[in-house]
């Protein structure tokens, strides 16, 4: 219980160091971090919590508790086009496949900010976002984080917003963290996390809270189509 303690409460520190650039708004670059902490830092915090928390528990001589239990039942992945409003992306390089919306402007590897970033066209708060930092090899779960409910709840607090859902999921034998966050500055805000093939990857869904109703379940087939590996 110390050890998961003290691993949530490194990883809180690094998702609060920037609250804006980190996890919420859209349009944080490098540029314009007033903090001097980009949103590429404080993941790649994280990163450094899952090393450190992968090292520590090939350590210590335990038994693994219940929250560290990756879940077993397999959920598909999500391929629906929603009629059009959804098309499929595969990136080779990178390593990864998902559904993303048709028409929205595409964005390449803003250094510091993200890895790629949809946009609407109309407005640039409603964006979708990847990004990847490299761990160590050997940790291949996210579930070193701990309770995937625990740690939404603490990431809630940390960044003044309001915990909707915390929940667990695994396909193609990867274990996925979503969040469901109504951040008191207006943004409404799906976050996924998963460790695949040595890298941390964040994947986070922005809108308005007034427009959360009309992206709600594009947002949702979005994350649940996102894949960080081809085969």
């Amino acid at each position: 219980m110390i050890f998961r303690i003290a691993v949530l409460q490194s990883l809180i520190v690094g998702l609060s160091l920037e609250h804006v650039s980190a996890w919420s708004l859209p349009t944080t670059t490098n540029s314009n971090n007033h903090n001097g902490v980009s949103r590429r830092d404080s993941l790649q915090q994280v990163a450094y919590t899952i090393f450190s928390a992968a090292t520590t528990a090939s350590l210590i001589s335990v038994t693994t508790p219940a929250a560290f239990a990756e879940v077993s039942e397999e959920t598909p992945r999500v391929t629906t086009r929603m009629g059009g409003q959804l098309e499929t992306f595969q990136d080779g390089p990178r390593s990864i496949r998902m559904m993303v919306p048709s028409g929205w402007n595409k964005f390449d590897g803003e250094v510091g900010a993200y890895d790629l970033k949809w946009q609407d066209l109309v407005d640039p708060t409603e964006n979708i976002k990847v990004t990847s930092t490299p761990v160590k090899s050997t940790t291949e779960s996210i579930a070193v984080l701990g309770d995937v409910k625990e740690l939404g709840a603490s990431l809630a607090a940390k960044r003044n917003a309001k915990l909707i859902s915390a929940e667990e999921r695994q396909t193609d034998g990867v274990l996925f963290y979503k969040f469901d966050f109504a951040i008191n500055d207006g943004t409404h805000q799906l976050l996924q996390l998963c460790v695949c093939r040595g890298k941390l990857w964040s994947l986070d869904a922005n809108a308005k809270e007034k427009r959360w109703a009309k992206r709600a379940e594009l947002y949702e087939n979005v994350l649940g189509s996102f894949m960080p590996k081809l085969a």
